[in-house]
């Protein structure tokens, strides 16, 4: 049985998840399996199913500068089957919803930037409303102006046509506090709602289309009498609204069954719940219970900004002011889907499961992230008041640390998975920076926090709830004022018996778990220390530092074995690999860096974050790892170091082959299919005997078999042309092949890429030739004149 492992030597990126809202426009697809978010000036398609793959429309950013012709808002049509956006250069651009291309553009007359896009309930017009307060209707298949609705103030928030075609109405809404309707056939003001106080943020057509529902900042709704233009009912709801739905009868929400003949609204605010009412007896019949909407920090803040609803499917779709998009079914109001739209900065990842089959992440939010690897559909955990900082799981638990001075306890069921809070641990008086459990067994935990202090924590086999209702406490077993500066990490060895603290003190320290007695003290770095990890096989603990130095150090006599250089800035991160004998490190330049501890030397750089890289988590095989940080970026990396070395092989064993068939070719004298081969090979000089043998031979067909090239083929063919013309003794051979290949190149048949370098790079030397053959020219008709000049001679001497 061979049990010798195998280093790594190459990884690459599997998966890169990257933001795909950050705020703005976003819509929900007629069939519910799509969402089109704004992202940086882009449109992102993200699947409700999958996040592995969403598709971008516009242009994209490149080397971290944001493109020119930026999109700033876009509407979809009713099909599903168009998209419009609206540009920076003041372009509109009509999509196709399946191919993603760009099928017509054209400008726009907007005197400034285009706030909102709408499309007609037969998708025959298209409404456009900018910072100029005017609505401009365009017809998207013949890209004309039918007309311009003026009348709003300030810049356009709401376009509604009306769900009637054949009224041709279209609702809008300024700066102001004015509900203004126009016929836009003869585009003239018909209607004005006024009773708002403050910015409307909502409208909606109730179904039999004779009501109107609008929502403000103001705190109030109002049912509108869209005839009459009088306000029905008023209802103060006491929260700033950002978006309002018109429910159909006959719905069933949270278990309640929408009458018919009445009018129901569902709502979201500042609170973070959505609320349906009963709009003519102004009551609330729903109002949300499990809500993972924080409600907003100040009074008259954001929290849901957005409110879908599909009719098809019967779910409700809630958009938070933290770019989650939380999808819930609305019978029972259980939650669906939940995407992530952005993480802001990610600052620890964690796997867990038997199949490491989760990933938890804790970003700039009080709630962590739970995603399924297979789907990358997300769960959001609350609980914890503050920033979630720090994550560890073992088998039955994970645990986290926020700033709010107090670790979680959490249990969890893989199928189906469940995941909620058994207990809270709350001795730390200030942030709580990291924690970690016990590798065996996982009877007891530990903690370390900017209050200087190491915490062990006993966790017990069963949990009983509080006769108050409150979570159960855990117990702190020890507590020892640890270093004395804040404590950046803290790990437990793999038997349990001592456990390693981090500190911006520069030091790292080793403490008895039983009786949190100092083993050890480990001096050497010369900035703060970031993270300390065991081995998993050996009597080493390892230190990174913001010194940008990894250091090994000895358990038995606390003595550095070894310095690892490399970084330009701090390492952040280190994880070991390979039974201990490599390492995996993460930099503040946003660099992976792979390492063997043997050599010292960094085996790989992997370069893909655009900042700090906080985080690092592998999977138990170690196939698989992955890496998160400032950029927002979660990344997944693939150990392909065998699959590389078996192309190695193959391509080894290919060229072996292909050399002798070369070989037997020009012992055959078959110059013309050795020529095709060589070029395979991309070997200049064998092509160079070639092509001289040919020329010497004056075998001929070379222009034909040149001709039957493929590109590629052509293109190294110039290459080796022009480094043969760099020596005077190859300009023959190396000006045949430039001129058949410029003859190619003029009859279209190569297209060659970066053809004014290659020019310039021969041209020199092509001149020099031609100047040394015209000397010799010059040389030769001297050499006959002389000789006419002396066959008279010749012949009086005979």
């Amino acid at each position: 049985m061979n049990t010798k492992v195998k280093l790594k030597e190459v990884y690459e990126v599997k998966q890169q998840y990257k933001a795909f809202y950050t705020g703005g426009t976003i819509v929900w697809k007629p069939d519910a399996q799509q969402f089109l978010c704004l992202n940086n000036g882009t449109i992102s398609i993200v699947s409700v199913d999958n996040l592995h793959e969403p598709v971008a429309l516009g242009e994209q950013e490149t080397d971290g500068e944001i493109a020119e012709d930026v999109i700033y808002t876009f509407a979809v049509s009713n099909t599903g089957n168009s998209i419009v956006s609206g540009h920076r250069s003041g372009l509109l651009k009509l999509w196709d919803g399946e191919k993603h291309t760009v099928q017509k553009m054209w400008k726009t007359v907007h005197q400034g930037p285009i706030s909102r896009l709408v499309f007609s309930p037969t998708d025959s017009v298209i409404a456009s409303g900018g910072s100029d307060s005017t609505i401009r209707l365009w017809d998207p298949t013949e890209q004309v102006c039918l007309g311009t609705l003026r009348g709003a103030e300030g810049l356009i928030n709401v376009i509604v046509f009306h769900p009637n075609a054949d009224s041709k109405i279209v609702v809008a809404v300024g700066d102001d506090t004015k509900i203004r309707a126009w016929d836009y056939e003869s585009r003239k003001q018909i209607k004005t709602f006024e009773g708002h106080f403050s910015r409307v943020t909502g409208v909606s057509f109730s179904e039999d289309r004779t009501h109107l529902v609008s929502a403000g900042r103001d705190k109030i709704l109002i049912l509108w009498n869209f005839e009459s233009q009088q306000a029905v009912k008023t209802i103060p709801v006491y929260e700033t609204l950002e978006s309002v739905v018109v429910l159909p009868a006959g719905l069933r929400v949270g278990g309640i069954k929408l009458k018919k003949g009445k009018v129901y609204a569902a709502c979201g605010g500042e609170e973070g719940l959505i609320k349906v009412w009963e709009m003519t007896g102004a009551k609330i019949i729903f109002k949300q219970s499990n809500s993972l909407v924080a409600k907003a920090a100040e009074e008259g803040g954001l929290a849901i900004t957005h409110l879908f609803y599909s009719e098809p499917h019967g779910r409700m779709a809630v958009v938070s002011a933290d770019h989650n998009i939380l999808v819930h079914d609305c019978e029972n109001f259980d939650y669906v889907h939940q995407l992530s739209g952005f993480s802001d900065e990610i600052l620890d990842l964690i796997l867990f499961g038997k199949r490491d089959q989760h990933i938890a992440m804790a970003t700039n939010s009080s709630d962590f992230k739970v995603y399924d690897v297979s789907t990358m559909n997300c769960r959001l955990v609350k609980g914890h008041t503050d920033i979630v900082l720090s994550l560890c799981a073992n088998d039955r638990y994970l645990l986290s640390s926020s700033k709010d001075n107090s670790i979680r306890l959490w249990s969890f069921t893989e199928e189906p998975f469940t995941i909620s809070c058994v207990a809270i641990g709350l001795k730390h008086t200030n942030t709580v920076g990291c924690v970690t459990l016990s590798r065996q067994g996982g009877n007891f935990c530990a903690s370390v926090s900017q209050d200087r202090c190491l915490k062990t924590w006993k966790i017990p086999k069963k949990f009983t709830t509080e006769e108050d209702g409150e979570l159960p406490r855990l117990q702190c077993s020890l507590t020892a004022l640890a270093h004395e500066k804040d404590i950046n990490c803290v790990t437990i060895s793999p038997n349990d018996r001592l456990i390693a603290t981090a500190s911006q003190d520069k030091t790292a320290k080793l403490w008895d778990a039983s009786d949190l007695s100092v083993v050890g003290v480990f001096r050497g770095h010369t900035r703060g220390i970031w993270a300390v990890r065991f081995s998993p096989v050996d009597q080493i603990l390892l230190t990174n530092a913001a010194d940008c130095t990894i250091k090994l150090w000895s358990l038995e006599d606390m003595t550095c074995l070894k310095t690892l250089e490399g970084h330009d800035s701090s390492v952040l991160r280190v994880e070991f690999l390979t039974n201990g004998m490599q390492l995996l490190s993460a930099g503040a330049d946003g660099l992976v860096k792979l390492w063997s501890i043997k050599t010292s030397d960094c085996v790989q750089t992997l370069d893909k974050h655009d900042n700090r890289v906080w985080a690092l988590c592998v999977t138990r095989d170690e196939s698989v790892f992955y890496s998160g940080g400032s950029d927002s970026q979660l990344i997944q990396w693939q150990d392909v170091t065998e699959s590389k070395r078996q192309q190695e092989l193959d391509q080894r064993k290919d060229t072996l082959l292909q050399e002798q068939e070369l070989s037997n070719l020009l012992s055959e004298r078959k110059l013309l299919k050795a020529l095709r081969l060589s070029l395979n090979l991309d070997r200049p000089l064998s092509t160079l005997k070639i092509v001289n043998e040919v020329i010497r031979t004056k075998e001929q067909g070379l222009e034909d078999t040149v001709r039957k090239l493929s590109n590629d083929h052509k293109e190294r063919l110039l290459r080796h042309a022009i480094e043969w013309n760099t020596n005077s003794k190859n300009c023959r051979p190396a000006q045949l092949a430039l001129n058949v290949l410029l003859q190619e190149t003029l009859a279209g048949r190569f297209q060659v890429s970066e053809l004014n370098k290659h020019l310039e790079a021969s041209l020199p030397y092509t001149e020099r030739h031609f100047k040394r053959l015209t000397e010799y020219v010059k040389d030769l008709k001297f050499v006959e004149y002389s000789l006419r000049c002396m066959q008279p001679h010749a012949a009086r001497m005979d």
